[in-house]
């Protein structure tokens, strides 16, 4: 069905999905037409080299920058919700299917291993063909592992009564994704699936 998502619901927003399923492209998007700060989980949790830093720094991190009365931010990040969802209004899940979600994964994954790209500034972290295909750090083995049960847990938290306060938008496919920008002034129309779906 079609909803219409008011502003104050797009105040601060959480884009989640399984890895690859492209949340810092959405999360970007939004950004630029909400003129909301942008948090990127993955660049508070990963130092230089692919170290992670600590919890105890990653919350301190991510806690400041959620203090603000607008933002979004990109990532899952299960240990982090407390923090992340203490004043979200609003939840974007990107459940795309399987083979859309590992084929996007694939191709990132090459792009960035041939480009050398640096995924985050200062950090000197990029993707090889090593990492992609033949470490248990792969990002697209935790894409192929995790991509059912994120999608378990996004279906019943978007039942949840303890959510029902929280704008839950579930977008099964990009082609949902243009209805966002094609309406941005004072509301934003997203495709979204009934709480039940």
């Amino acid at each position: 069905m079609q909803s219409i998502i008011s502003r104050d619901q797009l105040r601060r927003i959480n884009i989640v999905g399984t890895s690859g399923s492209g949340k810092t492209t959405v999360a970007r998007q939004l950004a630029k037409i909400l003129g909301h700060p942008l948090i990127e989980m993955d660049r508070l949790y990963w130092g230089a080299d692919w170290q992670p830093v600590d919890d105890d720094q990653f919350f301190e991190n991510l806690e400041r920058q959620t203090n603000g009365e607008q933002w979004i931010v990109d990532g899952n990040y299960s240990r982090a919700e407390l923090i992340k969802w203490r004043n979200v209004t609003a939840i974007i899940w990107l459940d795309y299917s399987y083979m859309r979600t590992v084929s996007q994964a694939l191709r990132r994954a090459v792009s960035r291993s041939v480009s050398q790209q640096e995924i985050w500034l200062d950090t000197g972290n990029r993707e090889s063909l090593r990492r992609t295909f033949f470490s248990k750090n792969s990002i697209l083995l935790w894409t192929l592992q995790t991509h059912f049960p994120v999608r378990r847990k996004f279906t019943s938290l978007m039942n949840d009564p303890l959510m029902q306060h929280v704008a839950f938008v579930r977008l099964k496919n990009p082609a949902a994704i243009p209805s966002i920008s094609e309406h941005g002034a004072d509301k934003l129309f997203i495709k979204q699936r009934q709480r039940t779906a």
